[in-house]
């Protein structure tokens, strides 16, 4: 939408452990708005060196690395050291950065800066696990550009299991938070893959809170996040044309189809037009990693 200032925010986010390259370059071949390459849990302390070759070759193979992220290990370690120091050494840099058990957006502004220095500048996304950053998600949203619900640490350190209830005041506190500051707010992983009702129930529930997206550990997932979350052609039309009768009505109340169309319903109109534009702009053209297996392997 002309003159929109709307941030392409992805709805599908694949993680895969940098633990192999062909496993990496492999995962490029699913349907995701962005792939994630984890230097952090999902890798053995002992294997981390391994893993940071293998992201920044992986990088240098990518076909569209501004939607390749990288997820680091936590500031105040030395892995995380280790790893920024590749990424700035590195001569493609990912589009996107996340961050791990980061408790207040101080953090968020001293690796922002880190990574100036260097000349890279990607979206940094931070993981809501720890209950101080929970406590500051509002200047934590302000200061980064999205959020990825981090339920496991986040639960572990409560002392409960992963449930929708224990996890419901850290997922409204996102969705507000975003809002307020215009970031990306996305929703954890499902880890209990051998019951997709559990995923389907989710995307349900995060829709009707307002997440933009959900994070995956599993490539059989991105086909129903994808179809939940991605922008809806029947919606958009609908949308536009509640803009337009907006527009037409030059500050009056519209009238669309026999309803009355009043300021907060032309907002949402507008909001969902101008994300939708957004995410086409950046995800939609569907063919930056196709046949990336067999092209850069």
């Amino acid at each position: 939408m002309s003159g929109s200032t709307a941030r392409p925010i992805p709805r599908s986010i694949l993680y895969t452990p940098a633990l192999s390259l062909a496993r990496v370059v492999k995962a490029w071949s699913y349907d995701a708005d962005v792939h994630l390459m984890d230097l952090e849990d999902s890798v053995p302390p002992q294997d981390r060196a391994t893993a940071r070759m293998v992201c920044r070759t992986a990088l240098e193979k990518s076909p569209a690395p501004e939607r390749i992220a990288v997820r680091v290990n936590p500031l105040g370690t030395l892995d995380a050291v280790h790893d920024l120091a590749m990424l700035a050494d590195s001569p493609v840099r990912p589009g996107y950065l996340v961050m791990t058990m980061v408790r207040n957006a101080t953090e968020v502004a001293l690796l922002r800066e880190t990574l100036a220095s260097a000349g890279a500048h990607p979206e940094i996304y931070v993981t809501l696990e720890t209950p101080e950053a929970v406590s500051s998600v509002d200047a934590v949203a302000q200061a980064a550009d999205g959020i990825v619900l981090g339920s496991a640490d986040l639960a572990a350190t409560l002392g409960i299991e992963i449930t929708w209830a224990g996890m419901l005041a850290a997922r409204q506190a996102m969705v507000l938070a975003c809002a307020r500051y215009g970031a990306a707010c996305v929703d954890t992983a499902n880890f209990r893959l051998a019951q997709p009702d559990v995923l389907a129930d989710e995307l349900t529930r995060i829709r009707e809170l307002g997440f933009h997206g959900k994070a995956t550990v599993h490539p059989a997932e991105l086909d129903a996040i994808n179809k939940a979350l991605r922008p809806d052609p029947a919606s958009l039309r609908q949308a536009r044309r509640v803009t337009d009768a907006v527009r037409d009505a030059a500050g009056a109340i519209a009238v669309l189809d026999g309803d009355m169309v009043g300021p907060p319903f032309a907002r949402l109109a507008r909001t969902t037009v101008e994300q939708g534009d957004a995410w086409a702009a950046r995800f939609g053209g569907g063919t930056a990693f196709q046949d990336a297996e067999g092209s850069s392997a």
